[in-house]
C-alpha cells in the first residue's frame, strides 16, 4: 500500500497570493498594523510559526484570545481573497488526483502547514477537498517536523500494524521543509518545482524523485503502481 501526504500551496494549487493578501489585510483590521513585513518566511512554515512570528515583528501579545482573533480574521478574509485572486490547480494535480484516489491500494492524505479550516477552505475553492479525507496541519505546531508526526500517528489509527508492514508513505510537496518532514518520519519525498524553491535548491535537500512540474502525469503515476501491476 501507498500512503501519499500532500502539501497544499505550491504543489496542489496557487492561490495568487490569497493568504498572504488575507494575513496582511486582517492584521490592518485585528490589530492596526500595516508596517511592511521582512523577514519573515512562509513557505513550507506552519500558519501557527507565521502567526508567532508576526506577533514578534509588531510586537502583539502572544495570547489565546490574539491567536484566535488572528485565525478568525484571517479565515473570514481567506474566503473572499480566494475569490478576487486569480489562482489555479497547478498543472497535472486534477488528473493525479483522480487517478490516484481509484486506487485500492493508495490511501490520500494531507501534510500542511495551513490552519486546518484554511486548508479546507483552499481545496474547497479549488474542487480539490474530496480527494482527502485526512491530513494533518499547522493549527498548533511551530515545527512542520511535528506536523509529520501527527500525520504519522493518524496513518497508524487508520491502518493495521500489519498493513503497515507493507506500507511505503510518501510526502509530496515543493519546499525543502517538506523533505526535512518527510525524512523525520521515514518516509519517501517527491519535491516539486512549482513553489518558489528552484530545482537546484530542492535537489540540495536530496528528494527521492524531483520534477520541475507534474504537467506529464505518468512519471509520477507509475511510482505508485500495485504490486500486481509491476510484478
Amino acid at each position: 500500500m501507498h500512503i501519499c501526504l500532500f502539501d497544499i500551496d505550491g504543489t496542489l494549487i496557487d492561490t495568487g497570493g490569497a493568504g498572504q493578501r488575507s494575513i496582511l489585510h486582517m492584521l490592518e483590521e485585528e490589530f492596526q498594523v500595516s508596517a511592511p513585513v521582512e523577514g519573515i518566511p512562509t513557505a513550507g512554515r506552519t500558519d501557527h510559526a507565521i502567526m508567532v512570528d508576526l506577533f514578534k515583528y509588531f510586537d502583539i501579545p502572544n495570547t489565546i484570545q490574539n491567536r484566535k482573533r488572528f485565525e478568525t480574521g484571517y479565515l473570514k478574509l481567506l474566503a473572499e481573497k480566494l475569490k478576487e485572486q486569480q489562482g489555479r490547480v497547478l498543472p497535472g494535480i486534477q488528473a493525479i488526483l483522480e487517478t490516484l484516489s481509484q486506487q485500492a491500494h493508495i490511501d490520500l492524505g494531507l501534510l500542511t502547514g495551513n490552519f486546518e479550516h484554511g486548508a479546507r477552505q483552499k481545496l474547497e475553492h479549488y474542487e480539490l477537498n474530496r480527494f482527502f479525507d485526512f491530513g494533518a496541519y499547522g493549527d498548533f505546531h511551530a515545527d512542520r517536523n511535528d506536523v509529520a508526526q501527527e500525520a504519522l500517528k493518524q496513518i497508524q489509527q487508520r491502518h493495521t500494524s500489519e498493513s503497515l508492514a507493507d506500507t511505503s508513505i510518501w510526502v509530496i510537496g515543493d519546499t525543502p521543509s517538506d523533505i526535512h518532514c518527510a525524512r523525520a518520519i521515514g518516509a519517501n519525498v517527491i519535491a516539486v518545482a512549482t513553489g518558489v524553491y528552484s530545482l537546484e535548491e530542492l535537489k540540495a535537500c536530496e528528494p527521492d524523485y524531483l520534477f520541475a512540474h507534474f504537467e506529464e502525469t505518468e512519471p509520477v503515476l507509475a511510482l505508485f503502481q500495485s504490486a500486481e501491476k509491476t510484478a
